[in-house]
């Protein structure tokens, strides 16, 4: 379906790397810090590739434009700085997909909405992504997903033209950015998707239920 695909980058948080349960934590050990009753994981999860917005929204019910949300927002910052290796793994089948697109020689890379303060350290600290050739922050360029500069950027680094490259993720954002970028998109349907979503009104090309069901798209 791809076939003259050189490099495939993907969402970070519900596409490589399964974070719901250190974000959770870390939203969730506010409430207990409060003398609120802990909230179980599964509120948590769906709201989880919303980032700082969505985990709080769970946990306190409140919203950026809100008084108060900047200091809970920067505690949960710290929070989930002392815990986001603790949880967080690989989906099932991502570092075999990792593998077969090196054998493949094909380079791959990270494009996130996390701003580098997490995901610099996170991608670090974990050996997948050893490998990765590029990994672009949500400040790494003055706009984040569903604008197309990251994307773009990440293709920059790669040296390759976007044309060149698929784009994996398991949000309606990932969506727009990709095709924006002149991309092609796959929509990763076992990530969060948040609340109520229906993946198949995104417009991604391709849909995977299993990172390694990316594999056959990317042969002629």
């Amino acid at each position: 379906m791809f076939p003259d695909v050189r490099a495939v980058l993907f969402d970070l948080d519900g596409t490589l790397i399964d974070s719901a349960p250190d974000l959770a934590a870390a939203a969730d050990r506010m409430r207990v810090d409060r003398g609120l009753p802990s909230l179980p994981f599964e509120q948590y999860r769906p709201m989880a590739g919303a980032g700082a917005r969505g985990l709080l929204g769970v946990a306190f019910g409140i919203a950026p434009q809100d008084a108060g949300y900047e200091e809970l927002r920067e505690e949960f910052f710290v929070n989930y700085e002392s815990c986001m290796t603790q949880r967080t793994f690989a989906f099932t089948g991502v570092p075999e997909l990792i593998g077969q697109l090196l054998h493949q020689g094909l380079a791959w890379g990270v494009v996130t909405n996390k701003s580098m303060r997490f995901a610099g350290p996170l991608t670090r600290a974990m050996k997948l992504f050893e490998t990765a050739s590029t990994v672009v922050g949500g400040d790494t360029t003055p706009h984040a997903k569903p604008h197309p500069a990251p994307l773009l950027e990440a293709a920059r680094q790669l040296g390759l033209p976007p044309a060149r490259c698929v784009y994996v993720g398991d949000d309606e954002r990932d969506v727009i950015a990709g095709r924006a970028a002149g991309m092609a998109t796959v929509a990763a349907t076992y990530g969060y998707l948040g609340s109520n979503a229906d993946c198949m009104l995104w417009g991604a090309h391709a849909h995977v239920a299993d990172p390694l069901d990316l594999l056959p798209l990317l042969k002629s």
